[in-house]
């Protein structure tokens, strides 16, 4: 971003390198000052706003009071600043494989987490009977704020913060929390350098967030069949791996299920997103969760989208947009569900 008094020696600077620029967004802070309703609903929560931290926390408590026996509250882990990441396990039954959807990682991604909060009220509400019968044929553990320091630095002061909040002995804050993760770490498309939007951090897992929700991940493994991991914006879906362009073990299942749950997502709008591995899809990108989850606990079924749009609000999609964004990534994500459980036994985590 180049704000206006800079514009003359950007495009200077731009000139003397013979480069040229396009404008993606004219003003940001126009859109920052749209992105939500001027007049906030009166329902106590629902998916035509973004929610802050404590609005959602509030709301998952109010679903183990709603669903007793069905919902239970659960702990990911903890943040620099001594929050926790919460969130609800959701099981009709013992026994079921388990599937865990992960929002807000980046912190300026709101829509992660309103898609993942909706994903979750669709689970408990829907009177589809495909999703009805998804519901009660996995466990899902649902967090939707799986870096909540950056997410509550974005609701008080800065709105396109990405990274985490720690401190250490450089000028710039935080690391980022999807380039942190104990799998090639550092190896491509993240940075060294503490200031940097994508530094990956002082070492693999510095970051206490990334750290304990390992912990976590690792103590449901044995059951985890399915990860769902929601980001912004691109309007991709993608699945292992971001450090090499060489093809996960099961490229040939994941690539054309993605294609077809794509198909899924487009019916629904018109939405249209590309498929395809993290590295050929976007760009090489190593230390990621869904990496970790993929190459470290062997987690068949991983995929991350990047959700709506394609540039013109990018992470600061309006509000508006979420229940048409959350129902189409619902559809896709059937798509995926559907297929693993009907694999389920030549999957060896059953």
């Amino acid at each position: 971003m180049v704000p206006s008094h800079m514009l003359p020696r950007f495009n200077e600077i731009l000139a003397s390198l013979s480069l040229k620029s396009e404008v993606y967004i004219s003003n940001v802070q126009h859109l920052i000052d749209t992105e939500r309703p001027k007049v906030r609903p009166r329902a106590d929560f629902g998916w035509t706003d973004y929610y802050t931290l404590d609005e959602i926390y509030a709301w998952l408590d109010s679903l183990v009071e709603k669903y007793p026996g069905v919902v239970t509250p659960i702990v990911g882990g903890e943040s620099y600043e001594g929050r926790q990441i919460r969130g609800v396990k959701v099981s009709y039954k013992t026994g079921n494989p388990g599937v865990a959807l992960e929002g807000g990682i980046h912190a300026r991604e709101w829509i992660s987490s309103a898609t993942a909060t909706y994903i979750l009220n669709k689970l408990l509400t829907s009177e589809d009977p495909v999703i009805k019968d998804l519901a009660q044929s996995f466990d899902y553990y649902v967090f939707p704020v799986t870096n909540p320091d950056g997410y509550v630095y974005t609701h008080t002061t800065d709105r396109t913060w990405r990274k985490t909040r720690s401190q250490s002995n450089s000028a710039c804050y935080g690391a980022d929390p999807n380039r942190n993760w104990d799998f090639h770490w550092m190896e491509a498309g993240a940075s060294s350098s503490p200031c940097s939007d994508s530094y990956a951090g002082a070492s693999p897992f510095s970051e206490i967030e990334t750290r304990t929700l390992a912990n976590y991940l690792r103590s449901i493994s044995d059951t985890l069949l399915v990860y769902l991991d929601f980001h912004s914006y691109s309007q991709l879906l993608m699945f292992p791996y971001g450090h090499s362009q060489d093809h996960v073990s099961n490229y040939d299942v994941l690539y054309p299920l993605g294609l077809e749950a794509a198909a899924a997502l487009a019916k629904n709008n018109g939405t249209r997103y590309e498929v395809g591995s993290i590295y050929d899809a976007i760009y090489p990108a190593s230390g990621g969760s869904i990496d970790w989850v993929r190459g470290v606990l062997d987690t068949p079924y991983s995929y991350v989208w990047e959700l709506r749009d394609t540039g013109r609000y990018g992470f600061l999609l309006p509000a508006s947009q979420i229940i048409d964004t959350a129902e189409e990534t619902l559809s896709s994500a059937v798509v995926i569900l559907s297929h693993a459980k009907s694999n389920l036994r030549v999957n060896k985590k059953q």
